[in-house]
């Protein structure tokens, strides 16, 4: 795997060889420059993958380094090294594009965090390849990326099923996946030879499932002017999809059973039961075992389903695969559209990752392909990206720190702790990780804020 390299400036010598050891410590490529103007030059010359900078250099300082090279290469997320005291350069920097900010001296440790941060959040998907590769290399799971817990947990699931016959539930909300996974257990199984048949049970009737799934003979009823070879043939020797399982009449879930039970298939108007050999795998965006309980779905044929369950969890819950998804679909459609695309601007990126997607995967794929033809130039921005995308998050604490014409170091590392408690969802264990600090302190900081508020509320209500 090629190394990620990082240009180091600074116009303190020392600093810089000490940044250098460190970072090719860590298994970072590194170039240098020694002031803000060969900073720029080499962005123009060469490629990097980040940008560390001091604000205080000759020549050029950080900032002006920074704009040129933005203008340069929107996507290019620089970070910037500051002095303690010095809030107000900090928070220019950040409204000229600069991804995040560190002060001197620095925490190595959380340089370390926040470098790991970033380029997971920019969307580098050279981990994900070797998880794509652990399979076979088919189109039926091409758009299965993602390397968080969640995903490394389904890949390890599908090594385990998919060259078995068991029969496989899929769980999760519309537009998480349900028919790539059913697909990609196909396609590593002994059955990939074989047919893969999908059927929405939610777009047939109930008088139409019936023949659809088993067929029907000539003259069965009006207009059956010919025998009708029904879904559970076409797919004897491979595997039959039954996508929303959940919405099958109660009627049809009985002669279903007895299909799962017989392995084998009465067509309608027939006489005589034909074997098949089939794997069942289904899909629901509903919880069944409340169907069952409500009296919706039958509890035998619940059982005969569930005997592998794969539950897809909704993006929202793992937005560490977003910049991965996005750059997938970015190469996608780039492709297909004839476009050269380089990446995303940090900003777009940024909207990607806190938007909630309620529409999951199918939705983010949708918000790429219309940013693709959109785009005039080659790094996507925000202006690309639809308006429900672009407002701001109620209560952004960040966004309103930042907006204050005199921040303090303390109104800022507040308005952080805060988004990112808001991102894990109040989870503080999983926020200190992020934040590269320990839970006992996160607690203490959080102490801090809470008594300042009730001084402030307490001198107001003294007013």
């Amino acid at each position: 795997m090629k190394k990620l390299t990082i240009l180091a400036a600074d116009d303190d010598a020392t600093h810089r060889e000490m940044l250098r050891t460190l970072l090719r410590e860590w298994g970072y490529a590194v170039g240098e420059a020694v002031d803000g103007e060969q900073a720029v030059a080499l962005c123009r010359e060469q490629s990097f993958d980040l940008v560390l900078m001091d604000v205080r250099m000759p020549k050029k300082t950080g900032l002006e380094a920074l704009k040129e090279i933005k203008a340069h290469n929107p996507a290019l997320p620089v970070l910037i090294m500051t002095a303690f005291s010095d809030v107000a350069a900090a928070v220019e920097a950040i409204k000229s594009g600069a991804y995040d900010y560190l002060t001197k001296p620095l925490d190595f440790e959380k340089l370390k965090v926040v470098l790991r941060n970033v380029f997971a959040h920019v969307g580098l998907i050279e981990e994900n390849a070797s998880l794509s590769r652990s399979l076979a290399a088919t189109e039926a799971h091409s758009d299965m990326v993602g390397r968080s817990a969640a995903m490394s947990a389904l890949w390890e699931m599908l090594r385990t099923i998919a060259p078995t016959d068991a029969t496989v539930l899929i769980t999760g909300e519309s537009g998480t996946g349900k028919e790539l996974v059913a697909r990609a257990v196909h396609a590593a199984s002994r059955r990939a030879q074989g047919p893969f048949v999908a059927v929405n049970c939610a777009a047939l009737t109930e008088s139409l499932l019936a023949s659809e799934l088993f067929g029907h003979e000539k003259g069965a009823f009006t207009g059956a002017d010919k025998k009708h070879e029904g879904y559970f043939l076409k797919a004897n020797g491979g595997t039959i999809f039954l996508d929303e399982i959940g919405e099958m009449p109660l009627s049809m879930q009985v002669k279903l059973l007895r299909v799962i039970q017989e392995r084998e298939v009465l067509s309608v108007g027939g006489n005589t039961a034909v074997p098949v050999d089939v794997r069942i795998i289904a899909a629901t965006n509903r919880d069944l075992a409340q169907e069952v309980d409500a009296g919706n779905f039958r509890q035998d044929l619940y059982y005969r389903l569930n005997v592998v369950t794969l539950a897809l969890p909704p993006l929202r819950e793992r937005a560490d695969d977003i910049p991965l998804l996005a750059q997938h679909f970015m190469n996608r459609f780039a492709s297909k559209n004839n476009k050269r695309i380089k990446g995303f601007t940090p900003g777009a990126m940024d909207r990607l990752v806190r938007y909630a997607w309620p529409g999951n995967v199918r939705e983010l794929e949708n918000v790429i392909e219309r940013a693709s033809i959109l785009l005039l130039g080659e790094h996507i921005s925000e202006r690309e990206l639809p308006e429900r995308l672009k407002t701001p998050e109620q209560g952004d604490a960040l966004a309103d720190a930042l907006e204050t014409d005199c921040p303090t170091l303390d109104d800022v590392e507040r308005a952080v702790i805060l988004k990112t408690l808001k991102r894990f969802g109040g989870n503080k264990t999983e926020a200190a990780k992020a934040l590269g600090i320990t839970r006992k302190t996160l607690h203490a900081k959080l102490n801090k804020y809470q008594g300042a508020q009730d001084d402030a509320e307490e001198d107001g209500a003294a007013s």
